[in-house]
């Protein structure tokens, strides 16, 4: 007796924690009907706080957010929603939000698989299936660009790797050239007639008498000529 008696308050104190939760989202609706996202946003998350379960609540707080352009809690609060709720057409809302949300961060991706969800709860959404064609669209054109920019990407590597291979070509057959130059310098040195000691002396002898002889020769001519000796010391 006493549990059914439990069960009956617990369930008095949830329908009016459900009908406080309701006149706060009530609240909320008009300031974001009168665009005021942020006072919206503060009564959304009241009635949560009264209702953590609340479809309306959880939904309507992620459209506010959408609304001011804070797509990632947007996203996040969309799939909370999506799953407070087992009523396909609310999911399919849900899904469809979550899909604009990402389809506006540019997560085409990830916008494909939400409007496939949307569509999935309500097959008969046709804005969930134009908005779908158009994810694919950009999706599309995306994976082309970034075909195209890792395709240049590659092209620019592959120049600047056959510029460095050039480089060092050009520096090895500098390397070779100065080796070549320098092997041929040693040769010229090593082919060119070494002289002993002893020649040098012979040699060296050679020029002193030689320049001896001239001087005697030019002794002769002085004293012909009449000039006086140099004076001996």
């Amino acid at each position: 007796m006493r549990f059914i008696l439990l069960l009956i308050v617990i369930l008095i104190n949830s329908n009016s924690f459900a009908q406080n939760a309701n006149s706060t989202i009530r609240r909320g609706n008009d300031a974001y009907n009168n665009k005021k996202y942020k006072d919206a946003e503060i009564d959304y998350k009241t009635a949560i706080e009264k209702d953590a379960k609340s479809f309306a609540g959880n939904y309507n707080l992620g459209n506010t957010y959408y609304k001011q352009g804070n797509n990632e809690d947007a996203t996040k609060q969309y799939m909370q929603a999506s799953g407070t709720t087992k009523d396909p057409i609310e999911q399919s809302k849900a899904y469809y939000n979550l899909g604009n949300s990402y389809l506006k961060s540019e997560k085409y991706q990830e916008s494909v698989e939400a409007y496939k969800m949307a569509l999935r709860q309500n097959p008969k959404d046709d804005d969930a299936r134009y908005n779908l064609a158009y994810a694919l669209a950009k999706l599309k054109a995306q994976q082309q660009k970034n075909n195209q920019q890792n395709k240049n990407q590659q092209n620019k590597d592959q120049q600047k790797k056959d510029q460095q291979q050039q480089q060092k070509n050009q520096d090895q057959k500098k390397d070779q050239q100065q080796k070549q130059d320098q092997q041929q310098q040693e040769q010229k040195k090593s082919s060119q007639p070494k002289i002993s000691k002893e020649e040098a002396e012979r040699m060296l002898q050679a020029l002193k008498n030689q320049e001896q002889k001239l001087q005697k020769k030019n002794a002769k001519k002085f004293d012909a000529t009449g000039g006086k000796p140099e004076k001996e010391w």
